[in-house]
């Protein structure tokens, strides 16, 4: 491209705001999902110090009380399809691991996610490896796991929100929502292709959550900038031609290809 055809002034900051418009609308998007997930996290973190200052420790029936919050959510939050709480290994005293997770089927009712969690005998029993979990843990803040295919609950492809549930500085296990991609790229597609360039929303990882570029499919991995710095940082700016603007309040940030719209010399 040459300088002559380069945007600047007001074509360059038109560009700008329709770049930023996307991330706004991602973000806004995706806050309604982590509202579910910070009421889960609330509830989950005062049963949890409601039961250690009874001087014990918690048992899988004390999470009971958390499904009318997690049924309720389920089926007031249109992009949710799965909710609750995964406790970290040892947190609980009468099994070694546990999901407290309800998921709404296609005819809109609510049922439990029923594992087997022995590690004698199921591959799923050690999950502390997965994004959705490890993150929060790692970080101590919510993060967007995948699209990837969940094998665990539903055998979608789906992408996990997540946040750490923790009592006095200790970490016990992340709250967390499922929503099925395809409802996430229902909702995020149109924008994306509203743009003047290829665009696709990366999470903090640099996997593609939404994709309207051939060129990077959902679920992929783009490689290059720090996706996480670029989240912290909260500002847009360009990589290797890339435009890379962080989506409001969420971890989610949108990649447009900047020599598309004739930025990033």
């Amino acid at each position: 491209m040459s300088r002559s055809t380069v945007p600047s002034g007001p074509a360059a900051a038109t560009l700008d705001a329709a770049e930023e418009y996307v991330a706004a609308r991602v973000g806004h998007a995706l806050e309604a999902v982590f509202d579910a997930v910070a009421a889960t996290r609330a509830d989950t973190a005062a049963l949890l110090a409601r039961v250690a200052a009874e001087g014990r420790r918690p048992v899988t029936a004390d999470l009971a009380a958390l499904r009318p919050g997690l049924h309720l959510r389920l089926t007031r939050q249109e992009l949710v399809s799965g909710a609750g709480f995964v406790a970290a290994p040892g947190v609980l005293a009468d099994v070694p691991a546990w999901l407290e997770w309800w998921q709404s089927d296609a005819c809109g009712d609510v049922r439990p996610l029923l594992l087997d969690l022995d590690p004698r005998t199921s591959a799923y029993s050690d999950y502390t490896h997965w994004d959705w979990f490890a993150l929060p843990r790692d970080t101590g803040r919510r993060a967007v796991a995948g699209p990837y295919v969940d094998y665990l609950c539903s055998d979608e492809y789906s992408l996990t929100l997540s946040a750490p549930v923790e009592v006095g500085g200790r970490f016990l296990g992340v709250a967390a929502a499922d929503v099925y991609l395809r409802h996430f790229e229902a909702a995020a597609l149109p924008l994306l292709r509203g743009l003047p360039g290829p665009a696709r929303l990366v999470n903090a990882r640099g996997r593609v959550a939404a994709s309207a570029d051939p060129a990077q499919l959902a679920g992929s991995l783009v490689k290059g900038p720090d996706f996480g710095a670029v989240l912290e940082s909260g500002r847009p700016g360009t990589f290797g031609g890339m435009r890379l603007v962080p989506c409001r309040g969420v971890p989610l940030v949108l990649v447009v290809a900047a020599g598309q719209t004739g930025r990033g010399r």
